[in-house]
């Protein structure tokens, strides 16, 4: 009878402690898609707000504590970050229809309420104090007001409303896309400045190609406003056409 001996193995079993927040991929990491839970305690927004104050936080975390949750196809801070970078962060805050942004933007109806409604208390709030209106005599003036849409990655046709004093009582985005002679009808930009008794009107709208000569379209719409305006009383003071490093008039070159 052989007798066969065998190496003894010795197996040592450790103990690992799992540390707070830590995450374990279960799908390969192209996958996987970094949510709020997966941020440290220091960066959500909630808890960022608690700890540091409202000052702390940059307007796309202001914006995901209002949403409070995101849906199951988006997580709350993309979500933010897309209407911000999309919409632009004065443009979300002066929209009053909520059923418009729920459409433009693809989120829950909920949330576009929830917007709206955030927007309009900080404007009531504000225009208490009228000479916080900002005034609007001129191109130059409209191109200072409306920096957030320098750098915006859409077309966007915006309506500032005006007093008899030219200060704003209303700013409206009218339109996201491609600004067409045929698609943006007088009524879209009239009808707000009727609703708030507006004594004129400044539209604009940005380049994101960053040319700034008008088309033959922006002129053609302008003199169409400014036909429709003489009609109803109101004027059209002047459509803008706005690039990330500069501006020009349409009303200027025709």
């Amino acid at each position: 009878m052989r007798l066969f001996t065998f190496p003894l193995i010795l197996v040592c079993m450790q103990t690992y402690a799992i540390r707070p927040n830590v995450r374990f991929l279960d799908r390969p990491l192209r996958e996987y898609t970094l949510t709020i839970k997966d941020l440290p305690p220091e960066k959500k927004p909630r808890e960022k707000l608690l700890a540091q104050g409202p000052d702390a936080l940059s307007i796309k975390e202001l914006l995901a504590v209002v949403l409070t949750t995101g849906t199951t196809k988006e997580d709350v801070m993309n979500m933010s970050d897309r209407i911000i970078r999309d919409y632009g962060e004065k443009s979300i805050l002066a929209e009053k229809d909520p059923k418009k942004l729920s459409k433009d933007m693809d989120i829950p109806i909920v949330k576009a309420c929830i917007v709206v409604a955030v927007g309009e208390l900080g404007r009531r709030i504000y225009e208490r104090n009228e000479s916080g209106f900002a005034t609007i005599r001129n191109a130059k003036d409209a191109y200072d007001y409306l920096q957030d849409m320098r750098n915006l990655p859409k077309e966007h046709l915006r309506g500032l409303y005006l007093n008899s004093h030219n200060r704003i009582i209303r700013d409206e985005v009218i339109s996201i896309g491609t600004i067409n002679a045929n698609m943006i009808h007088p009524r879209e930009v009239f009808r707000p400045a009727i609703e708030c008794n507006a004594a004129a009107i400044v539209i604009a709208h940005n380049h994101p190609s960053g040319e700034v000569t008008p088309s033959n379209e922006d002129i053609e719409i302008t003199q169409q406003l400014v036909q429709v305006g003489k009609i109803l009383g109101i004027s059209l003071l002047d459509h803008v056409i706005i690039t990330k490093d500069t501006f020009t008039s349409v009303s200027a070159n025709y």
